[in-house]
C-alpha cells in the first residue's frame, strides 16, 4: 500500500506529498486515488507533491502528476510540483505534456507562498 511508502501530510489547508523514493506504476496510480481521497476528507485548497528526490519521471508518472492535478482542480485544490531538477525539466519539456494544471516551484517555501496568495 503506498501510505506505508509515500505520506500525505496535512499543512493547515494544504497537503504535502514528498516523493522519497522511486515508483512504481502501480504506486503512482495508488497515490493518485489517496490523495484525491485525502482532498476531499480534509477539504484542502492546496497540494504540494515534493519531487526533488524523484530521479527519473517517466512518462507515464508526468502524466499521472497532470492528472492529480487537473483532478484536485476539479475539487477546488491547487497543486503545486516542487523540487524539479533540471535534468528531468529537460525530459518532461521533451515529452511535450501540456503542465497548465499544476504550477511549479524551486523550493517547498515558494510554494506555500504561491498557495497563500
Amino acid at each position: 500500500m503506498v501510505q506505508q511508502n509515500v505520506p500525505i501530510l496535512n499543512i493547515g489547508k494544504n497537503l504535502l506529498v514528498p516523493i522519497e523514493i522511486e515508483l512504481t506504476d502501480a504506486m503512482v496510480e495508488d497515490i493518485y486515488y489517496a490523495i484525491l481521497k485525502k482532498i476531499e476528507e480534509s477539504k484542502s485548497t492546496g497540494l504540494i507533491i515534493d519531487v526533488s528526490l524523484v530521479e527519473v519521471i517517466d512518462s507515464f508518472f508526468a502524466r499521472m502528476l497532470i492528472n492529480i492535478g487537473r483532478a484536485a482542480y476539479c475539487l477546488n485544490c491547487d497543486t503545486i510540483i516542487v523540487g524539479i531538477t533540471p535534468e528531468v525539466a529537460i525530459t518532461l519539456t521533451q515529452m511535450g505534456l501540456e503542465w497548465r494544471s499544476v504550477k511549479t516551484a524551486l523550493t517547498l517555501d515558494e510554494a506555500i507562498n504561491l498557495l497563500q496568495k
